[in-house]
């Protein structure tokens, strides 16, 4: 199981390399969390669909595979829809920034 020390939270809070961002069917481009919480936000319903059905959950995929965010990516898997995708990921966001803000 992950230790969750500040580095940890701020390398999961960091930009990833270009090579693994996440490419949205609207073209919008995300290297970090915080872009996918706003992209979450304010995509239409129908790019969300795009990458999150029955069949698919490319959001949790990268937040687990390229992020390395198992429990994000177990909440975005649970996600039904897009605003509680975006809840998931600005909870997250917040407990990770507690994790940073312990010295």
């Amino acid at each position: 199981m992950l230790k969750f020390t500040k580095a940890v939270a701020e390398k999961m809070l960091g930009d990833v390399p270009q090579e693994m961002w996440f490419w949205c069917s609207d073209g919008r481009a995300l290297k970090n969390l915080p872009e996918l919480e706003v992209a979450l936000r304010e995509m239409s319903e129908e790019t969300f669909r795009c990458h999150a059905d029955e069949s698919k959950s490319d959001f949790s995929n990268w937040a687990r595979d390229v992020i390395g965010d198992q429990k994000l990516a177990r909440d975005l898997r649970k996600s039904t829809t897009q605003a509680q995708a975006a809840r998931s990921v600005a909870n997250r966001i917040a407990w990770l920034r507690g994790k940073m803000a312990i010295v």
